[in-house]
């Protein structure tokens, strides 16, 4: 039974702690920030090579050595961020890459991303959390701080919106509300809806309904083209704008 208790310990620790020191390679050109950088990572993980890196192909020694940490410490355009990241993965491939800047553009953090780049750490980030994010970037992830992960999903929410919105506009007098069903220019509109994915609510809200009419809407819907839920109304909608689009035939007007 203690056998086992200390197997288990061990194990856990390896799994915990899969690396011991980590040859960390700072490239910044500012002596005072190095000096800053180096104090903060004092007594880690994270032991600083002496030598200072300003030309990614000077960096060709560290290719071998495992693990392998970079630190970009310039404030730099996405461009530039790019080119860097890139030109130290090609080095050496197995190391991370993390840029430590005052401030990026959450679109720029995300193309980086993209290259390569397996971190980016504000400059205001407490000293405890700073280390934390390396060891997670160590550890395969890639850490992002939450003001850029909120920035960027408000803006796919403002984005998805707009697009949902702009399905709107032409719905008053449309190919739906001329169907031989005759559905009403109300109804032709919740159906267009339909084919966009808003919910119930969404589609209340712009136009200025109640969420209970949209539901009778839509049971009045079904019925009429016959479906069953609202994901078959949204396909035979999809399949008869389609249809309709290449029919040159007279169509009754809606009620």
């Amino acid at each position: 039974m203690g056998h086992d208790v200390v197997y288990k310990e061990q194990i856990l620790t390896i799994a915990q702690d899969p690396f011991q020191h980590v040859t960390t390679v700072l490239i910044c050109r500012n002596t005072l920030l190095r000096t800053g950088i180096s104090h903060i990572l004092a007594g880690t993980r994270f032991i600083l090579s002496e030598e200072t890196h300003e030309d990614p192909a000077s960096l060709a020694a560290f290719a071998d050595k495992m693990p392998v940490l970079f630190l970009i410490c310039e404030n730099s355009s996405p461009e530039e961020y790019i080119a860097t990241v890139e030109k130290l993965k090609a080095h050496c491939p197995s190391a991370r890459a993390v840029i430590l800047a005052d401030k990026i553009d959450p679109r720029a953090a995300v193309q980086v991303c993209q290259a390569g780049l397996d971190g980016v750490c504000p400059t205001t980030m407490e000293r405890h959390a700073l280390i934390k994010a390396l060891e997670l970037v160590m550890l395969g992830e890639i850490f992002i701080p939450a003001a850029i992960g909120l920035s960027l999903m408000e803006q796919a929410t403002s984005s998805n919106a707009a697009k949902i919105q702009s399905s709107f506009a032409p719905a008053p007098a449309n190919d739906l509300a001329m169907m031989p069903n005759k559905l009403s220019d109300r109804e032709a509109q919740i159906l267009r809806c339909l084919t966009q994915g808003a919910s119930n609510k969404l589609i209340a809200r712009e136009l200025g309904v109640a969420e209970a009419t949209v539901k009778v809407h839509i049971k009045a819907i079904l019925r009429k083209v016959k479906a069953v839920n609202r994901t078959q109304a949204a396909m035979w909608a999809a399949g008869y704008l389609n249809s309709s689009a290449s029919n040159d035939m007279p169509l009754v007007p809606g009620e």
